[in-house]
C-alpha cells in the first residue's frame, strides 16, 4: 500500500492532545464561516484566525475545509439532545416539526445548517458526515414512535424511521427545495397528518 492510499481521510482522525475546548472553538469558527461565506468561501485560514488556533495546527489536525466541516458535523452529533416526550404521538411529532421550523424558519438561524447541506453537494466527505448526522438524529427520534406503540396509539410494527422522517420531510422540502416560508402552523399540520396516517396503519407492515 502506498503512503497516499494509507493516509487518513481529513477530519476522521482524532489525534491525542486535542482538547474539547480547541475542537469546540474550531467548530464555532466553522459555523460562523459557513453562515457568513458559505462552503465555497470557507478557508482554513479563516477558521484559524477566527478560532485563535494556529493555522499549522488546524491543517495538521483537520487537513482541509472538508475535514473541518465533517468534524463540525461529527461534534454536533455528539450532543445530549433527546426527542420530546409530551405524552402523545401527535404532541411529540408536533414538537419535532416545530424544531425544524425554528432551525430553518428564519434566514439567520438557517444560515449555517443550510450551508452544511450545500457543502454536501460539493464534497463527498461532507455528504457522508451529513448523512451520518441525520441518520443518528432520526434514530434518536424513533423512541417517540415506540412509546406510541406501547400506549396503543400506533399499530405494532409501525415503521418508526419512516414516521419521524415524514414529520419533517414537507418542512425540509419547502425550506430547502422550493424556498417557501415555513412556520408553526405548517409544522402542526404536518404532525397532525402524519399522526392520523399512523393511526390508520399507513406505516404498519400490512400496508407496506
Amino acid at each position: 500500500m502506498s503512503a497516499e492510499s494509507a493516509a487518513p481521510t481529513p477530519g476522521t482522525v482524532r489525534p491525542g492532545g486535542r482538547t474539547a475546548r480547541t475542537r469546540s472553538a474550531v467548530r464555532d469558527a466553522v459555523l460562523t464561516g459557513l453562515a457568513e461565506h458559505g462552503y465555497p468561501g470557507l478557508t482554513v485560514e479563516y477558521v484559524a484566525e477566527r478560532s485563535g488556533i494556529h493555522k499549522t495546527t488546524v491543517y495538521r489536525r483537520w487537513g482541509s475545509v472538508e475535514g473541518l466541516v465533517a468534524d463540525a458535523l461529527d461534534l454536533a452529533g455528539e450532543d445530549a439532545w433527546t426527542p420530546p416526550d409530551t405524552g402523545s404521538l401527535e404532541g411529540d411529532l408536533r414538537a419535532l416539526a416545530r424544531e425544524v421550523t425554528e432551525t430553518f424558519g428564519s434566514a439567520p438561524a438557517a444560515a449555517a445548517p443550510t450551508a452544511f447541506i450545500a457543502a454536501a453537494f460539493q464534497s463527498e466527505r461532507a455528504a457522508e458526515a451529513l448523512r451520518d448526522f441525520y441518520t443518528e438524529r432520526f434514530a434518536r427520534c424513533e423512541s417517540v414512535v415506540r412509546r406510541a406503540v406501547d400506549r396503543g396509539e400506533a399499530p405494532s410494527g409501525t415503521d418508526a424511521a419512516a414516521v419521524v422522517r415524514a414529520a419533517s420531510a414537507p418542512l425540509f422540502f419547502r425550506a430547502l427545495i422550493t424556498r417557501e416560508p415555513i412556520d408553526t402552523s405548517l409544522a402542526d399540520q404536518t404532525a397532525a397528518a402524519v399522526a392520523a396516517a399512523v393511526r390508520a396503519g399507513a406505516y404498519s407492515p400490512a400496508r407496506r
